[in-house]
């Protein structure tokens, strides 16, 4: 049996069932990425020795139980690992290894995964293009003309391409929905400080940041299901808690009640992605799902749009430094007053009070509770995880100063936040399933499925049942 495009959970079972050892399986995906990545270049980082020494440890285990056991696996190249650097791609640290492993890349680790590498990343993790002065730019495996998204581009990238079994990735705006929705995988981010992520005091923050989120990127829902039950729960440093998650309110398709909201006016849209959400919703009312294609929680959501991205902004600005925040003020100063562009919206709350985030946090928490009314109508929320699929490369310049053009109208490159934000912005968990859409260029086009706060479980029961009404990951041609 080729291993190559198989699921974690499928990878694991054959090394507990001895069919293949956690050497051999390592070589394999390593072997690929030798051969292969060269036309893509994701995986950045390559710890290939001590990655052989931990599977041959493996392979000598009594105990193969552990749900990831000797499945080979890359994370993205901001995860903390002991040995290696952690540079968010600024080439000052690429030669300054960090010396604390992360939390979550220990859970992976006590989990059986095999990590062998580390995945490529934009600046600062700040853009849906994966390239920086230090790695260079990563390839989307379905067309190298396009990018497989941001910031967890080489994630997505390497995983679709079959490079390795398992990967994790972050997401603030997105930057683990839009990136397997570039490549045609799955993605779960999570319920917002579900999943801890401390790691070395260098380059950690102990506090974490607002609507910033770690998550599991797989080819299967399944693998997602796995990884949060071995990634969730509280820092073992900062409490004793434990978390109970709920089950999901449905077991198949019958009883899955569904809210579709594909398109929002005034809001750019490709109409290829929003044809592929409404494609999936009525594939999923054929098979005996409840879809109401017009219910909507109760608040303005351009309004809730427009919060997201000051809220955004003001997480961000604790990674600035004092001639960045200066830098801002200068560009705020440089407005026009009737701009209402996204970047215009986060650049004007350079200098905010805590008061002023205080009552920004407010009204956060209010229509946080709206969705969560929303939801007791409704088990998950199908939208799309991205205005566009995968978009060309662009390396010109500051995000802010670039201009797209998405279903005939040309915008701000920042404009596409609204998908991410819109739900990852108060909170929600989030999972991109594949629909099987494929658009004219080629494309994979996927779709995000929303749901409650902790309902993390629903969302990823969601695309278990959206993976087997459309069909699931399929390798790009030629991988």
């Amino acid at each position: 049996m080729d291993p190559t495009f198989l699921s974690a959970v499928q990878l694991a079972d054959l090394v507990r069932m001895k069919r293949i050892g956690a050497v051999e399986l390592l070589d394999h995906f390593i072997g690929r990425t030798e051969r292969l990545d060269g036309r893509i270049n994701a995986v950045v980082v390559r710890d290939f020795d001590r990655a052989r020494e931990w599977a041959k440890s493996l392979d000598q285990q009594a105990d193969k139980s552990a749900p990831l056991f000797g499945v080979p696996t890359t994370v993205k190249e901001s995860f903390d690992i002991a040995g290696l650097p952690t540079t968010r791609g600024h080439a000052s640290l690429k030669d300054h290894p960090v010396r604390v492993t992360t939390l979550p890349i220990r859970r992976l680790q006590h989990a059986g995964a095999v990590i062998f590498g580390k995945t490529n990343v934009p600046v600062d993790l700040a853009d849906w293009q994966s390239y920086n002065p230090v790695y260079g730019a990563t390839s989307n495996p379905w067309n190298t003309a396009h990018t497989p998204g941001g910031s967890s581009g080489g994630s997505a990238a390497a995983l679709a391409a079959g490079l390795c079994g398992f990967e994790l990735g972050t997401d603030i705006g997105g930057s683990i929905r839009v990136p397997a929705h570039f490549c045609g995988v799955f993605g779960h981010k999570p319920t917002w400080h579900l999943l801890p992520n401390y790691g070395d005091p260098a380059t950690s923050s102990a506090a974490g940041t607002d609507i910033a989120a770690l998550g599991p990127i797989a080819r299967s829902a399944t693998d997602l299901a796995v990884a949060l039950d071995v990634l969730a729960g509280p820092d073992p440093d900062e409490t004793g808690l434990t978390y109970n998650l709920p089950a999901p309110r449905f077991t198949g398709l019958k009883e899955l009640r569904v809210a579709v909201w594909a398109e929002q006016p005034g809001i750019a849209a490709d109409s290829e992605t929003t044809a592929a959400v409404l494609g999936a919703a009525d594939t999923l009312e054929k098979q005996g799902a409840t879809v109401s294609r017009t219910a909507r929680p109760s608040f303005d959501p351009i309004q809730a749009y427009h919060l997201y991205l000051r809220l955004l902004d003001m997480a961000w600005s604790g990674r600035m430094s004092d001639d960045q925040v200066g830098a801002q003020r200068k560009r705020a100063a440089a407005l026009a007053p009737d701009d209402m562009s996204a970047d215009a919206i986060m650049v004007r709350t350079v200098g905010t009070t805590h008061r002023h985030w205080l009552g920004l946090n407010e009204q956060r928490m209010r229509w946080r509770r709206a969705w969560s009314a929303f939801f007791r109508d409704y088990d998950v929320l199908l939208c799309p995880a991205f205005a566009t699929p995968a978009l060309p490369h662009r390396q010109d310049g500051a995000t802010w100063e670039r201009r797209i053009t998405v279903g005939g109208q040309e915008i701000a490159y920042n404009d596409l936040l609204f998908w991410p934000g819109l739900t990852g912005g108060y909170h929600l968990p989030g999972t991109v399933a594949p629909t099987g859409a494929l658009s004219r260029a080629g494309l994979p086009i996927c779709v995000q499925i929303a749901g409650p706060i902790y309902g993390d479980r629903t969302t990823i029961a969601a695309a278990a049942l959206v993976e087997q009404a459309l069909g699931g990951f399929t390798p790009p041609p030629g991988w």
